[in-house]
């Protein structure tokens, strides 16, 4: 089970203490949200792509949305999310425990800026019920592979 892989991999760093499960659902980012009465915006959610044959994993909050442009500038390629069966075959979690953690290695990480407004955020840890409190220092420290942060979604930001 995916939780359990998230749990041995957390052990390494001694903070498998910081999953959350819950009864019900946090397979999406409003279930999230009510299992933890916080505001959407602060759920991490994981999105899974393919650039150049490759899996990446892009963690961003939970109100923003990819933008296209910016993806493409920053990839050289077309946002191509994967589809469910490759989720679970080249990520390694099913989709609604999609996360940053215990990842093939092979699977490369992007933090998009849009977590940053936040002094914690609550990525899912493996399961569809699951999730970890963390600062944005700390969900870089333990992400597998991270490889940077990033500017490649909207709806997010404020218009000053």
């Amino acid at each position: 089970m995916s939780i359990e892989k998230v749990k041995t991999y957390f052990k390494g760093f001694r903070i498998e203490d910081k999953i959350e499960e819950f009864e019900i659902s946090s397979a999406t980012v409003d279930l999230a949200a009510k299992a933890l009465g916080i505001d959407g915006a602060r759920i991490a959610k994981s999105l899974s792509f393919m650039v150049e044959n490759n899996p990446i994993i892009i963690v961003m909050a939970g109100d923003a949305k990819v933008d296209n442009s910016a993806y493409k500038q920053y990839f050289h390629t077309k946002a191509k999310m994967l589809i469910y069966e490759e989720v679970h075959n080249l990520i390694g979690h099913d989709v609604g425990g999609v996360c940053p953690f215990a990842l093939p290695g092979n699977v490369k990480v992007y933090l998009d800026v849009s977590l940053k407004r936040f002094e914690t955020v609550y990525p899912a840890a493996g399961s569809s019920n699951s999730a970890v409190k963390l600062t944005c220092d700390e969900l870089e420290k333990y992400c597998s592979n991270f490889v940077s942060w990033i500017d490649v979604c909207k709806g997010w930001k404020e218009i000053v």
